[in-house]
């Protein structure tokens, strides 16, 4: 054996005069030195480290000779020691050999697992370090194996074996991590990575910001993209395309016009895939029209759109509600012999839904159907969707029979579209079966289906269950996780914490540790999500339970979550419809302490609950409180101190005045106010002053709400300002404004009592060209003033017998006194009239004041 080694040690020794016998490679030169290696793995005892050996031989080796010679080894502990030590060597690396590893660590799992480590055991005893390349091909082998958690273990060892995590290293680690979903994990080894001072590639970035756009992290993954630039590495085409989307997505489609003429300067290929993302991240934010014009510029530089981008072009003339060019451009694509494929079929049917075409819809399915193109799930889920959307329940469950007969299956999707469906039409019951049967199938809940069937419990008053259903999704299948995580000095309660705790991981080197604590919060069930608290917390607040709605409020922030608008609006809505108003003022306080400034609509919330209760001024006062608060600048301030003023002195309508003045000087004019006000002022039977701010909303062009148009006309006619009820009403068929019956029919009749019977004739021909359908519209009394039958104008006493309580309502009226026709003195039978007394009274008798029932009163009293 000693003569053997001798021998092998000449051979190495001789290596320099073979290199230069052979000038240039060969297959039969690689197979040579391969042979060679393998003579020497085969000779070297297990005892004697063969690095030395190899050592004398590299010189005239090459990458190639290392592959075949691994591909021959005798055994995996030798083929593990040939390529730990090649890898130590920049000149002969290969990914041939890195795969091929690879797959013989899969080929003998788990076994040859053990054995790996086993070899890197004898490597550090005899003190030859491990090349980080050898880690990187075993962590990789473990996550292709199925084994992630391994993976990071492996990773987290490196330090056990004087082996220190390079570039490669860290990206294949990176890459595991962001396709498991763990991009938080992903980014603490970065920034471990980065104080590490090793320098990330291309390829990093590349990694991390797909893994940050994939969970939605667009403003991290652009921060991430500039920091790149400012590195001085160039980005792949690849990340410029995903950059280009992100920027679309973020409404930077300059920055993202830009980007791409600088990748036309830099000479990048810009590829079909490149042209595209430009195109589909106009459409998504709804800029249709420039993604066109950029078409045609591609298209002056010889592009040719081809199936995906008529897809993008396509979906965004869709979503634009541009039915008929989104099918006309469908039929160019066809005319240029291409194909659609399932993704186009199924936008097509989306598109053909939303325009109110089901038949089509339909229609374009079987198409597909028939052409061959086998409809996937999502498809399914698109039509079930639309289907759900309309009201066909049936249809869509159908539907879902229909997916596992295409050898597909139903997916978490598919169960919440028919929940959220069930649960719109008041099926709660139902929704809970398919509740049920979803986790039968396999399929677990995501937030949106629990938020579903929460929001429908809580709408149709089952509270405790819905609280019930909050506790089991808050719990998940580890009920005692969150009391785990949130005791001891190292709390982990909400996600600052979390992300602090990750980090702290990470840089102390223990990786695995953090990838545990990870999975753990992952695979502990679906957390709830604000829109789950509001939903709640809505529920709450109508059915009269406000402590209970604040409790999940602090539960809320404990969990990591940030109270939103909607959470503080909900709050305040349901305080002060609970007369709870001092409580509000501590919700705001509350809101403002954790960084959320009320909005506009919180305060219209508060204004409208204070218009209801007939507190309009109030309501003004709260909003010039609140302006005053927000406005800086000197002349604003001073011409809201002005409007004040106005108010002060009682001149509402001037005040109103001065603050649009402020608002049309600076284009922000909101109309949220003033109609609030104005419907308030009409409740509060001040017709003259809601007139006034409608005059001034019409004044500056701002559009008045129906409701407060409505209301206005029912309290000006009320008034005896019959000219200005009409007015208000002409105003709001030319909105497009539809009332209901008593609207329109008390002004008619108003019209004709005062024998304006041609401004009634005119404004029914107008109400029907609006389209309202007025045989059905108009009621009995109102055609019969239409139509001319006397009207008699009665001024007499009315005295009224019977209770004017409960149940028995009264039956006679006993009219005295007819100053019309002389002495009189008869009863109207109002049950033979087929209204009630109270009916009767509110819609043809106007009382000049409230008085009791039983007392005689002198009215004036209008019917034909």
């Amino acid at each position: 054996m000693g003569d053997r080694i001798t021998l092998l040690f000449r051979f190495a020794g001789g290596g320099h005069r073979r290199r230069r016998l052979f000038s240039s490679t060969s297959l039969p030169r690689d197979q040579s030195l391969a042979e060679n290696i393998l003579s020497i793995l085969e000779a070297v005892p297990p005892a004697i480290a063969v690095e030395p050996f190899l050592n004398s031989l590299a010189p005239i080796l090459s990458p190639s000779s290392i592959s075949i010679a691994l591909s021959a080894a005798p055994s995996l502990s030798s083929a593990v020691r040939l390529f730990a030590w090649s890898s130590h060597r920049r000149e002969l690396r290969s990914f041939a050999a890195h795969n091929f590893i690879i797959s013989l660590l899969l080929r003998d799992s788990p076994s040859s697992f053990s054995s790996f480590w086993s070899s890197l055991s004898d490597l550090h005893s005899s003190s030859i370090p491990v090349h980080p390349h050898a880690f990187a091909a075993l962590i990789s082998a473990y996550h292709a194996a199925g084994f992630p958690e391994k993976a990071v273990e492996a990773f987290n060892r490196m330090p056990e074996f004087a082996s220190r995590p390079n570039t490669f290293t860290y990206n294949t680690m990176l890459n595991i991590l962001a396709r498991e979903g763990m991009i938080l994990l992903a980014m603490s080894i970065y920034n471990q990575m980065v104080q590490s001072d090793c320098r990330p590639n291309s390829a990093t970035y590349t990694v991390l910001i797909h893994g940050l756009c994939k969970s939605g992290k667009i403003d991290d993954a652009l921060k991430l993209f500039d920091e790149m630039l400012q590195r001085g590495i160039s980005p792949k085409t690849a990340v410029y395309t995903v950059i280009l989307s992100l920027l679309c997505c973020a409404n930077r489609v300059d920055d993202a016009i830009r980007h791409f003429q600088l990748m036309k300067e830099s000479k990048f290929h810009l590829d079909e895939v490149a042209h595209n993302a430009l195109l589909s991240g106009l459409c998504k934010i709804g800029r249709i029209n420039d993604a066109f014009e950029q078409l045609r510029l591609f298209q002056m530089n010889a592009f040719v759109l081809g199936l995906n981008g008529y897809s993008c072009l396509i979906d965004g003339l869709f979503k634009a509600r541009r039915f008929e060019d989104a099918f006309g451009f469908y039929n160019e694509m066809l005319e240029n012999n291409i194909r659609p494929d399932c993704v186009l079929y199924t936008i097509l049917i989306r598109g053909y839904i939303d325009s109110g075409r089901i038949k089509e819809s339909f229609e374009i399915f079987n198409e597909m159907a028939n052409g061959g193109v086998i409809p996937d799930t999502f498809c399914y889920n698109t039509l079930i969707k639309g289907m759900c959307d309309v009201g066909l329940l049936d249809r869509a469950r159908s539907l879902k029979l229909e997916i596992s007969q295409n050898g597909r299956f139903p997916d978490s999707a598919t169960y919440t579209i028919l929940i959220c469906g069930l649960c719109r039409e008041g099926l709660i019951h139902e929704a809970q079966q398919i509740f049920d049967e979803m986790g039968k199938a396999g399929c677990f809940p995501t937030v949106m289906t629990f938020n579903s069937i929460i929001s429908g419990l809580c709408k149709s008053g089952k509270m405790e269950e819905a609280q019930l259903l909050f506790y089991k999704m808050e719990m998940g299948t580890n009920p005692y996780l969150y009391f785990r995580l949130s005791q001891g000095p190292e709390q982990v309660h909400d996600i600052s914490s979390l992300q602090r705790r990750i980090k702290e991981l990470c840089l102390s080197g223990d990786v695995l540790k953090a990838y545990k604590l990870l999975c753990s919060i992952i695979n502990s069930g679906v957390a709830p999500d604000v829109f789950t608290y509001n939903i709640l917390i809505n529920g709450m607040c109508k059915s009269g339970k406000i402590r209970q709605a604040l409790k999940l409020l602090e539960d809320l922030q404990s969990k990591g979550h940030f109270p939103d608008a909607v959470t503080y609006g909900t709050l305040i809505d349901g305080l002060l419809r609970a007369h709870r108003e001092n409580d509000v003022f501590e919700v705001l306080q509350h809101m403002v302490k954790n960084g959320c400034i009320p909005t506009v609509s919180i305060y219209n919330i508060e204004m409208r609950t204070l218009t209801r209760r007939r507190q309009t001024s109030k309501a003004v006062i709260l909003w010039l409180d609140y302006i005053s608060r927000e406005k800086t600048d000197s002349e604003e301030v001073e011409t809201i101190r002005i409007a004040r003023k106005h108010f002060e002195e009682g001149c509402l309508v001037e005040a109103v005045r001065t603050l649009l003045v402020l608002d049309k000087k600076h284009d922000r004019v909101d109309s949220s106010p003033y109609t609030i006000w104005l419907v308030g002022l009409c409740q509060e039977r001040r017709a003259v002053e809601a007139l006034g701010i409608f005059d001034l909303l019409r004044e500056f062009n701002i559009d008045a709400t129906p409701p407060s148009c409505a209301l206005l006309i029912n309290y000006l006619c009320r008034s005896g300002k019959v000219g200005a009820a009409l007015d208000v009403m002409l105003y709001s068929l030319g909105k497009g404004f539809l009332f209901k019956k008593p609207v329109g029919n008390r002004l008619l009749r108003r019209l004709c009592v005062q024998n304006k019977m041609k401004d009634a004739h005119e404004l029914v021909h107008k109400m029907r060209l609006a389209g309202y359908y007025m045989d059905l519209y108009l009621r009995e009394p109102t055609k019969a003033m239409l139509l001319g039958a006397p009207v008699k104008v009665l001024t007499c006493d009315l005295k009224i017998t019977g209770s004017s309580h409960g149940s028995n309502l009264l039956h006679k009226c006993r009219i005295k006194n007819c100053n019309q026709s002389g002495k009189h003195d008869g009863t109207l039978n109002l049950v033979s009239l087929k209204w009630n007394a109270n009916s009767y009274l509110r819609s043809f008798i106007s009382v000049t004041k409230v008085i009791d029932p039983k007392l005689e009163v002198r009215v004036v009293a209008y019917w034909p």
